[in-house]
């Protein structure tokens, strides 16, 4: 695939400036850039590297003097950040996935798929599935029976969906992604188990279990499915349980990153970040626009509330009230964490001060 200039900044909403017939036929950071490629140099702290690179064309910061950079072209713009998704996806090949049904996949005749579905090798779509316009379901990729899915889906290679969810437009799962696993839900028949006693008795200020020997686990059975709305992304090996009764639910515009779990019963609101190493357990309940950090932890059957933002590798064990951001574990207000670290910094010092005060009370007992 290759692009002009001027299409590109069509494709921008913007203007280009100097050559808009240099064609070009992707995008590298500047000093690697070859003379097909666009430059991506949108802080003049980049512009070093044009140098050093073969680029004719660059998207630079707004304002820039693109020919003193020896460039035959430039589309300059105040954010360029901002012009990424666009140009990105523009330039992006797809999934190489050949237009209609692969021979070898594996369509249940009930099964309703849209116009310009383009399925992969040995993918596998159950019975009674429904799936909007323009799909793409990579090789080896599988939904399951009775799940209904929008316009536009991805599907990477390997990805799962399984049986009775609902999916809205636009979504995408990498590879390895599963929604609808079951749940991680277990109890003990014949008696209580450790967990629940210790539980109960914490409640009481007891923090020893009483229960002796072992139980046995039975599982309980996800009945629920998964909900998910439009414009929602799933991260490599990462994975949305089904509900037990009812359905786990992500909201609109909700992005997740790879590794991330998502237990049974969770609610997920709209426009959410979970990055990498997220753990969301079972019935714990999400805001809108909630960021949670690499290797956060969400205690289950706890609130978080709109617009918290939760840094790398916070433990949340009880609600955080909307607009707040915290850190550390447990989780508290990010400046308390900050503050309990700078004297965490000091321990050392104040052990040496402490020690030495020891040794000269000792003294002063000794003589006296």
């Amino acid at each position: 695939m290759t692009f002009t200039l001027s299409e590109i900044a069509t494709a921008l909403g913007t203007e280009f400036q100097g050559d808009g017939t240099i064609t070009l036929s992707g995008a590298a950071e500047p000093k690697d850039a070859r003379a097909d490629q666009l430059a991506l140099a949108v802080d003049p702290k980049y512009a070093d590297g044009i140098a050093g690179g073969q680029a004719r064309a660059a998207l630079l910061w707004e304002g820039a003097d693109w020919q003193s950079l020896g460039l035959d072209g430039a589309i300059c713009m105040a954010r360029g950040k901002t012009a990424m998704p666009l140009l990105t996806r523009a330039l992006d090949p797809g999934l190489g996935i050949a237009p209609g049904i692969h021979p070898s996949a594996v369509v249940d005749d009930s099964a309703e798929i849209g116009e310009g579905a383009r399925i992969g090798p040995l993918a596998v779509i159950g019975a009674d599935v429904k799936i909007g316009a323009n799909a793409q379901v990579g090789s080896h990729a599988s939904i399951g029976y009775g799940t209904v899915i929008g316009d536009e889906l991805t599907l990477h290679p390997g990805a799962r969906i399984a049986h009775q969810c609902r999916i809205g437009d636009r979504f995408t799962g990498q590879s390895n992604s599963v929604v609808g696993g079951d749940g991680f839900s277990f109890v003990t028949l014949d008696k209580e188990s450790a967990v629940e006693s210790l539980r109960g008795g914490m409640a009481e200020g007891e923090t020893t279990a009483s229960v002796e020997g072992s139980a046995h686990w039975a599982r309980v059975h996800s009945l629920g499915g998964v909900e998910i709305g439009d414009d929602v992304e799933l991260g490599a090996s990462s994975t949305i349980d089904r509900g037990t009764i009812r359905a786990t639910r992500i909201g609109r515009g909700t992005k997740i990153d790879c590794q991330v779990q998502v237990g049974h019963n969770a609610e997920v609101g709209e426009d959410v970040m979970m990055c990498g190493n997220v753990g969301v357990s079972g019935s714990a309940k999400i805001g809108n626009r909630v960021v949670l950090g690499g290797k956060v932890g969400v205690s289950d059957n706890i609130f978080i509330g709109d617009d918290v933002i939760a840094g790398g590798g916070t433990n949340i064990y009880t609600n955080v009230p909307a607009g707040r951001a915290v850190l550390g574990s447990p989780a508290v207000k990010i400046e308390t964490e900050m503050a309990i670290r700078r004297e965490l910094r000091r321990l050392p010092r104040l052990a040496d001060t402490l020690r030495e005060l020891q040794k000269t009370v000792t003294k002063l007992v000794d003589k006296g």
